[in-house]
């Protein structure tokens, strides 16, 4: 009985002990702007803090998540240049770059309003602006020579979650509601790739 004891517990030690977790794969959030660089404003409001705090609440509601692990541009309020920002998502060799702006147009108020997508010349991120465009309700979709998008070697896409300078736009993006929506809406996307 003793013996088998011994036996067992060595056996069930070393089974513990190479037992390694999965490693999740990454998807890159890319907040734009920040620091000294607000992006488009409003009053108060600012493209800055918007993305990072819908970039934010993508991450928290994904830490719930088993496939993906988000890994954020940047967590708080500073601006690491672009090249900094591409070779941080080069090295992390992620599933997919996501880069969150916030459009606006010359005039104070605009009638101009939804989402627009840009995209790299490649398959891969044309079918990834597609899937996000049908979960945040349908979006124009363009090609566009962006750092973020030229230089990021995994598919990217750079999504314009709205006009600063159109009322409703502006309300939902600025909510913390519509901040969850959205958010809510990119980690949907997530768990069906």
């Amino acid at each position: 009985m003793n013996v088998r004891k011994l036996l067992i517990v060595p056996l069930f030690a070393v089974a513990f002990l190479s037992f390694k977790p999965i490693d999740k794969k990454i998807i890159v959030i890319d907040a734009g702007h920040g620091g000294q660089d607000k992006g488009a404003t409003f009053e108060k409001a600012s493209e800055k803090q918007i993305v990072l705090d819908i970039a934010s609440k993508i991450k928290e509601i994904n830490n719930s998540q088993s496939n993906y692990e988000v890994v954020l541009t940047r967590d708080d309020d500073s601006y690491p240049s672009l090249t900094e920002r591409t070779d941080k998502i080069n090295s992390l060799n992620p599933e997919m770059v996501i880069s969150l702006h916030v459009n606006r147009t010359p005039e104070s108020e605009t009638s101009k309003n939804g989402h627009e997508i840009y995209i790299k010349n490649s398959d891969a991120s044309k079918n990834i602006a597609d899937k996000i465009s049908k979960k945040l309700g349908n979006c124009s979709i363009s090609e566009k020579n962006l750092h973020i998008l030229r230089e990021s070697k995994a598919p990217a896409v750079l999504v314009e979650l709205g006009f600063i300078n159109n009322t409703e736009d502006r309300k939902y993006i600025t909510s913390q509601k519509g901040q969850k929506e959205i958010a809510q809406k990119f980690v949907e996307f997530f768990n069906e790739q």
